[in-house]
């Protein structure tokens, strides 16, 4: 079996992979269309201390289950939440799954993940896609729910003022998420050409050199997975204001730390966001609330794994990658 892992060094593309086989609960999925994510370029620096198949961002067909209740999922088409719990721990218990105390993630956190022919997922962590939303448009349900995450979070009063930091594929999401709230939205980036995707979908948009720090927006979403996006958040959001942070800043080996100091004299409230509904992100696509085609910048096969990460690393937007 195909595959693309990373071994704690380097990401390599490997034919010898054992093929995975359903446990009890379980089903073996074989995808038809992964994505590549900015999670899976920071696990090749070292995120996580992660080794293993690569991969949580998928469509794909349901082959078998361990399960004969479970038979009615087999040959059809899933997407999957990425988190796989044990339904018993005080966590589960007050319905916050995504903390599971034992948790394992899809390629993230001791389990193999999608970047392979084949993958397992528990039965329960599967939705089924509606007929009229493509393979295309079904690859992007996890990162969508991720951005539907932040309406889930926040209380929105008045007509607030938001930015997003980022004009990579999550903060393009986020934009168009956030843009049907009853707010004032804009987009900030590094990146003309992501930038003018903005226009297609009525988002005000700037470069973030021509934007000044003066701490007037209510609310700041940082998707820019980096510790200066960080850095910037604290000086565009108003005292008592709110920055939601939707990707991870490693900081290992900085020898510069952040200065957190602004959100204690500020009193901002700082808010983690990860994963999201996917209900209301399959819904999303169903009824084309959101565009995603526009972002796909690159489509390889799975075989070309090592450049796809690479492709992803210098600036594509969304790598989607085939079987």
């Amino acid at each position: 079996m195909q595959g693309l892992v990373f071994d704690g060094k380097t990401v390599s593309y490997q034919t010898d992979i054992a093929a995975p086989k359903a446990a009890k609960g379980e089903a073996v999925i074989r995808p038809t269309r992964m994505g590549v994510c900015s999670t899976d370029i920071e696990l090749c620096k070292g995120y996580m201390d992660y080794t293993g198949v690569l991969g949580h961002e998928f469509v794909g067909i349901v082959e078998s289950v361990g399960d004969k209740k479970d038979q009615k999922w087999v040959g059809k088409r899933v997407v999957g939440s990425i988190n796989c719990v044990c339904g018993k721990c005080d966590m589960c218990k007050a319905g916050l799954k995504e903390h599971c105390r034992d948790r394992t993630v899809l390629g993230i956190l001791n389990r193999d993940g999608c970047f392979a022919d084949k993958f397992c997922l528990p039965v329960i962590n599967l939705f089924e896609v509606p007929d009229n939303v493509d393979d295309d448009h079904a690859v992007f349900t996890e990162p969508l729910a991720a951005a539907y995450q932040i309406l889930r979070q926040l209380t929105i009063e008045g007509r607030p003022f938001i930015t997003v930091l980022g004009d990579g594929r999550l903060g393009l999401l986020c934009a168009q998420v956030l843009s049907g709230l009853n707010a004032t939205v804009r987009c900030i980036g590094k990146h003309s050409e992501k930038l003018a995707l903005c226009e297609k979908w009525g988002v005000k948009h700037r470069l973030l050199d021509e934007v000044g720090l003066r701490q007037d927006q209510d609310i700041v979403v940082d998707c820019t997975g980096s510790k200066r996006g960080l850095e910037v958040a604290m000086g565009m959001v108003r005292p008592r204001g709110t920055i939601v942070m939707k990707t991870t800043v490693s900081v290992q080996g900085d020898r510069e730390p952040i200065d957190l100091s602004p959100l204690v004299i500020n009193e901002i409230n700082l808010i983690g966001s990860r994963c999201g509904p996917f209900g209301e992100a399959l819904e999303a696509l169903s009824s084309e609330k959101v565009d995603v085609l526009s972002l796909i910048s690159r489509r390889m096969k799975l075989s070309d794994g090592e450049a796809a990460i690479a492709a992803a690393k210098t600036g594509a937007i969304k790598v989607l990658l085939e079987p």
